[in-house]
């Protein structure tokens, strides 16, 4: 048995990490602490719809800051949880109670309309676990221990940071950009022009240093494309469209930037914010 196979009779025992697409979804948080002001932050990132549901003598100080800064998405409601009617037209459910009994309670009212639950600090009851994340503009970066040890995925989190320059979210978004602007001069979806597509631009990620995007502007993104996709998909060099590599950041070791790639690759293809159940729900 070759290592190949070795490692796929060795998969199993971990979660799916996904990027769950919450936009404009209702998330219900029961619970006002210090648990809750951190899923309200993690929800409010995915542009969701949130209601809160606690007496107001039981709210931290930073969930009070994010109802009050953030009346756009959150409803907050000053009542402990009343009943399975809360659960109404919910796409998320989570508590986040000192009440096991309680929370307990909500998690098999949620599965009975398979609403996606989870509960703070009861493991065994979560369809889907929060990890510590990492943020920069576009990138996120999620690590997860499966509900073993929140506090290790804070101190990997933390070495993961040290690795970063700090300019891989300005370098995406400008790949995205630019990947709009090839889009729209080449349209489509699938198909042999997508498949080329996709070939080009992953050439120019792999053949330009992370930082070098972060210089691209409108012209220097128009110029990419006149002298490389419309010229038989080459690949210009930065200096070639204008623009000159920036230097490299004080303090950053050639160590960090060595790694760089791997431990992007491995922790964004782990990129989510939850586990996403399939199956239809009922009201």
């Amino acid at each position: 048995m070759d290592n190949e196979d070795s490692r796929i009779k060795g998969l199993g025992g971990g979660s799916l990490l996904i990027a769950w697409q919450l936009k404009d979804k209702n998330v219900l948080i029961v619970g006002g602490g210090e648990v809750a002001s951190q899923r309200v932050e993690s929800i409010l990132t995915a542009d969701a719809n949130i209601t809160v549901l606690s007496p107001e003598k039981g709210l931290h100080p930073r969930t009070r800051k994010f109802i009050g800064l953030r009346p756009d998405r959150i409803t907050y409601h000053d009542r402990p949880f009343q009943g399975q009617e809360e659960l109404d037209n919910m796409d998320m459910v989570l508590t986040a109670l000192d009440d096991n009994d309680l929370s307990r309670s909500i998690v098999e009212m949620s599965r009975k309309m398979r609403i996606p639950v989870n509960a703070a600090d009861i493991p065994d009851l979560c369809d889907f676990y929060f990890g510590a994340q990492i943020r920069d503009g576009p990138l996120q970066i999620m690590i997860s221990t499966n509900g073993n040890g929140p506090r290790m995925a804070s101190l990997i989190k933390t070495r993961l940071q040290q690795g970063l320059s700090g300019l891989e979210g300005d370098a995406i978004t400008k790949i995205g950009l630019l990947r709009n602007k090839l889009k729209e001069r080449a349209p489509g979806v699938g198909g042999s022009l997508g498949r080329e597509r996709m070939r080009w631009m992953t050439g120019l990620c792999n053949e330009w240093k992370m930082e070098d995007f972060t210089v691209l502007d409108e012209a220097m993104m128009t110029k990419v494309l006149d002298e490389g996709w419309e010229k038989k998909r080459r690949i210009p060099t930065l200096e070639q469209v204008g623009g000159k590599s920036p230097a490299q950041k004080q303090g950053t070791s050639p160590f960090s930037l060595a790694i760089l790639p791997t431990t992007i690759g491995f922790f964004v293809g782990a990129l989510t914010v939850g586990l996403l159940l399939m199956y239809p729900r009922r009201r």
